[in-house]
């Protein structure tokens, strides 16, 4: 039986790997053992933060909310349950823009959950 020595594969899979290295710096874009280790890392690492950029943006609304509502009177706990109670169905990434470029918009938001509420 002839022997089989797997270069092509192993040369795609390399080539696989520094493709995805490029733009790293030095011999992480170039040498293979030091890019497989760094694109091993920087996949690790995009898929957490692909979740935690969720949380974050979360965090920023509700605290774009709290200050705005503060501003108007409120508290974002008391503000959020009237809302809920209005039976207003808006979500925090809306209400945190609307705070910030319409607060206009966002009291008249206020001043209907408190009155229905």
């Amino acid at each position: 039986m002839s022997r089989v020595k797997n270069g092509p594969t192993t040369r795609r899979r390399r080539a696989k790997i520094l493709a995805l290295a490029k733009g790293f710096r030095g011999s992480r874009s170039k040498n293979y053992k030091a890019a497989k280790e760094t694109v091993m890392r920087a996949l690790a690492y995009s898929y957490r933060d692909r979740r935690t950029r969720k949380r974050d943006f979360r965090r920023l609304w509700i605290s774009r909310i709290g200050i705005a509502a503060r501003n108007c009177g409120t508290t974002y706990g008391n503000f959020m349950n009237d809302m809920k109670k209005a039976g207003i169905e808006l979500n925090r990434k809306i209400l945190s823009e609307l705070a910030v470029n319409n607060p206009v918009v966002f009291q008249q938001i206020i001043d209907e959950s408190r009155k229905t509420a």
